[in-house]
This record gives C-alpha cells, sequence and structure tokens, in this order.
C-alpha cells in the first residue's frame, strides 16, 4: 500500500521563491488498485512520484510504501518498488535481453529464478522479437518495453509509472496500458501519472486531480462525476481546476 500525509516539497527559486511542487497532499492507495494521478504538464505529478520512490526528500509531511517510511527507512522502499521514470535511459551497447538479466541479478535473483520471470514479462509486453537487438538499435516503443521490464524484472509489490505512454504509438500504448491493467489485477499496487484523460478513464480504478501541485479531488470516476454533475473525465477535470480556489 501507498499512504501520504500532508506530503510536501517546496523548492527554491531565486527569482520567484519558494514553490510548492507538491502541496499537503494526502492520498492511498490500496494493492489491487490502479491509483491515477491526472494533471497537465507542471502540475506535481512527478514530483510526487520521486518522493514516494525516494528520489527526493520531503520538506514536510510523511509517506509509506508497503508500510515502510520513506525518510526512515528508504532501502526498504526502494527495495519493494519498481519505478518507471519518463527520464530512464538504457545502456545502448547490451541488448535487450541483456539488460533486463543485468538489472535482475542485480536485485539478486538466481537464475533459475530469473529466467520464468524474464519470459513471462517478455510474453506480456510482446518482446520476443528484439530481445536479441541492441537497445541502441531499438525504436522508442521497444525501449519503453524494455525499461519496463528492466524496473519490473524482481516483480515488486508497488509499482509506480510515471507517464509510461509519452511518445509511444497507439498500439505499444495500448500494449503497456494492458500490461499496467495486468499488474493490478494480481494485486500490485500500482500508482499511475498520466496528463491523457482516455488512459486515466479506461485504466484507473481511483483517479486524483492534482493541479498546483495539491490533490484538488480523488475518487472512482462516477464519484467524480457525480459531485461534479458531469460525464465525461474531460468536463470533470476542466471543472475541478477551474474551481480551485
Amino acid at each position: 500500500m501507498i499512504e501520504t500525509r500532508q506530503l510536501t516539497k517546496v523548492f527554491h527559486d531565486k527569482k520567484r521563491g519558494d514553490i510548492a511542487a507538491v502541496d499537503h497532499v494526502d492520498f492511498r492507495c490500496q494493492p489491487g488498485q490502479v491509483f491515477g494521478l491526472l494533471g497537465v504538464n507542471g502540475a506535481g505529478k512527478t514530483t510526487c512520484l520521486r518522493l514516494l520512490a525516494t528520489l527526493l526528500r520531503p520538506t514536510g509531511g510523511s509517506a509509506t510504501v508497503n508500510g515502510f517510511d520513506v525518510l526512515r527507512e528508504p532501502q526498504k522502499v526502494r527495495a519493494s518498488i519498481g519505478f518507471l521514470s519518463a527520464a530512464t535511459a538504457l545502456y545502448g551497447r547490451l541488448t535487450a535481453y541483456e539488460v533486463v538479466q543485468y538489472f535482475g541479478r542485480l536485485h539478486g535473483l538466481s537464475d533459475a529464478a530469473l529466467r520464468p520471470r524474464m519470459d513471462a514479462l517478455f510474453q506480456m509486453l510482446e518482446m520476443n522479437e528484439f530481445l536479441d537487438r541492441r537497445c541502441d538499435k531499438l525504436s522508442t516503443g521497444m525501449k519503453q518495453k524494455t525499461s519496463i521490464a528492466r524496473t519490473l524484472v524482481h516483480d515488486p509489490p508497488v509499482m509506480i509509472f510515471d507517464e509510461p505512454t509519452v511518445g509511444l504509438d497507439v498500439l505499444t500504448a495500448r500494449t503497456v496500458i494492458g500490461f499496467i491493467r495486468q499488474c493490478g489485477q494480481r494485486g500490485k499496487t500500482v500508482i499511475f501519472s498520466t496528463h491523457v484523460m482516455s488512459e486515466a478513464e479506461k485504466l484507473c480504478d481511483i483517479i486524483a486531480i492534482i493541479h498546483g501541485g495539491r490533490i484538488l479531488a480523488a475518487g472512482t470516476l462516477a464519484q467524480l462525476g457525480q459531485r461534479a454533475g458531469l460525464a465525461g473525465l474531460e468536463d470533470i477535470f476542466i471543472k475541478t481546476v477551474e474551481a480551485k480556489p
């Protein structure tokens, strides 16, 4: 499970002063659930996920991931998560297979445990056709699938996806979205950030609308629609953001 309590991250800018990129954020993400952070670019989605992944230290508040505090137990948090960032890079001279294998061994998986895990990921992500290609020869979609496989090769209980479909073609994005849905169905705790309304609408069990670093509304699509008096997620989002005090 992921739980945040008044989670805050403030950055200092010489011209603008203190800026709260994440502003007293509260939410809870349960196992078997895909929790979506929906917001425009610059809304605070990535900063929030980096706090959960212990890549940034909170300015205030707290967060626990799989029962571990992000400040007091960062190593246990990291061992519990798979974190896919939009900025993830691959070593070009290794093949897709070698990259995933290398990360599996970094996580301490034995060869007996690693091989079936890799085979399952390659099947789910439709990677078998390019496993022997070097990463510097892969397309954007192939690279993203390889990044997902290496991120999740140790089968973590918590999965964090930051805009995983950016720059992907429709077919590859559909495969990635389907894979994330399967993760939730397998009982994983999944948090997923996006600015694409259709992705959030189709994939997420709970949607949290984030804007200006704050969670403005959260709930199922039906709950959000009932509160806003609207049906479509795009209309709900716009009304929620425009009503921000």
